[in-house]
């Protein structure tokens, strides 16, 4: 199969989305399907024997890691000298619409994925419009999203969010991470030492994703350094970066900025605990990871972390809107080895379930699906056409 995919984000950035692409892309290539990939300017010309086709475009001036993607002549060019047999639209926004019209244009199936709960981050960068404009961009998402022949979405919590906001065809494409990189081992002295800014004997947190507003990054200072013995570092970057450095600089809090790989995996195994105060994430990957890694999990009861977390079986959750829950929890996880080791041994064996391999034929299966559609709308169309005659 010869797929098309247009997405709005992808390498250098480093997010949940890239890392679930990068897994895609390498499936994909080991099944022998050949894809053609546009996305924003600046990453590599391949990727796991994926063609990748710059498309350029101004920074949004709210968050310079995203750009307004939009394609020239050459895009059209391209895609029509490929000839794919389907294009798959990811966090269909800018670019994604386009897609959309040269799918139709060449008369091929759509596949749309929603990843981002970019509605709700309206809220957090709308200031007091937030809750005003929220409807509009629901609206402008269910109309590009209604003309795929398949959405898919990355959690049963999104899921439901979606149908109660009018979408339609969705179907959950599950979540799974590569357990032969992220995996329990041993703890890494210099990454402890480098973590904890030379503190090792300390109880390590960790947090790990992108640092803007809706992340809800904030909560954890006045929660966890209630302890005594607390540390925190937070890896990673974003928007909200620099403020977060100022909003924590007077507690024992380090940030090493994006890692990935095995200095990431590294991160994982060196921390005592995983802390994920999100509220926004339509699934939740660096929890998942985490776990992998024998790391226990403290997450808010909120998006896609539902599906990767039994509340005091293999991770806790506290409730977001009473953050202060952290605190007692944290501390429980602290002072209580049994209980911590309970917890990473329930979280590792979940973690090992989610075989991104799988979710990744899951994805073709889907393809095929909406392949199917496609041609049963076809059909129709050509009975209608007949009976007119």
């Amino acid at each position: 199969m010869k797929v098309a995919v247009f997405t709005e984000t992808f390498l250098p950035k480093i997010d949940g989305v890239v890392s679930i692409l990068c897994l895609m892309l390498q499936r994909l290539n080991e099944k022998g399907h050949q894809v053609l990939l546009f996305g924003p300017p600046g990453g590599p010309e391949e990727y796991a024997g994926a063609e990748i086709f710059g498309v350029g475009g101004p920074r949004l001036p709210f968050y310079p890691e995203l750009r307004i993607n939009i394609p020239r002549k050459r895009v059209w060019e391209r895609i029509q000298e490929f000839r794919p047999d389907l294009v798959h639209v990811v966090n269909p926004f800018f670019l994604g619409p386009f897609g959309l019209s040269y799918a139709r244009r060449l008369n091929v199936p759509i596949v749309a994925s929603y990843h981002t709960d970019v509605p709700r981050y309206v809220r957090h960068y709308g200031g007091p419009f937030g809750a005003v404009v929220e409807p509009v961009f629901w609206s402008y998402l269910r109309t590009l999203h209604n003309q795929a022949h398949l959405n898919l979405c990355p959690s049963t919590t999104t899921l439901k969010d979606l149908r109660d906001h009018g979408f339609s065809r969705v179907r959950w494409w599950k979540r799974g991470i590569d357990t032969e990189l992220f995996s329990p081992g041993p703890r890494d002295a210099a990454m402890r030492h480098r973590l904890t800014d030379g503190n090792p004997d300390d109880f390590l947190i960790l947090n790990v994703g992108r640092q803007s507003p809706e992340k809800s990054l904030d909560t954890m200072r006045d929660n966890i350094f209630k302890i005594p013995g607390v540390r925190l570092a937070m890896v990673g970057g974003g928007p909200g970066h620099e403020q977060l450095k100022e909003y924590y600089r007077s507690t024992p809090t380090v940030f090493p900025g994006y890692l990935r790989g095995a200095e990431l995996v590294s991160a994982y195994r060196a921390a005592d605990l995983f802390l994920f105060p999100s509220t926004t994430e339509t699934f939740g990957l660096v929890a998942l990871e985490a776990m992998a890694c024998h790391t226990p999990v403290i997450a808010a009861r909120a998006g896609g972390v539902l599906d990767i977390i039994t509340d005091g079986a293999n991770g806790f959750l506290f409730d977001p809107q009473a953050p202060s829950q952290m605190t007692n929890l944290v501390r429980r996880l602290k002072d209580n080895a049994t209980l911590r080791q309970e917890i990473k041994d329930n979280g590792l064996a979940h973690a090992r379930s989610r075989s991104w391999q799988a979710t990744m034929d899951q994805l073709v299966d889907y393809y095929h699906l909406a392949t199917r559609l496609f041609n049963q709308v076809a059909s129709r169309r050509r009975r209608r056409q007949v009976k007119r005659v």
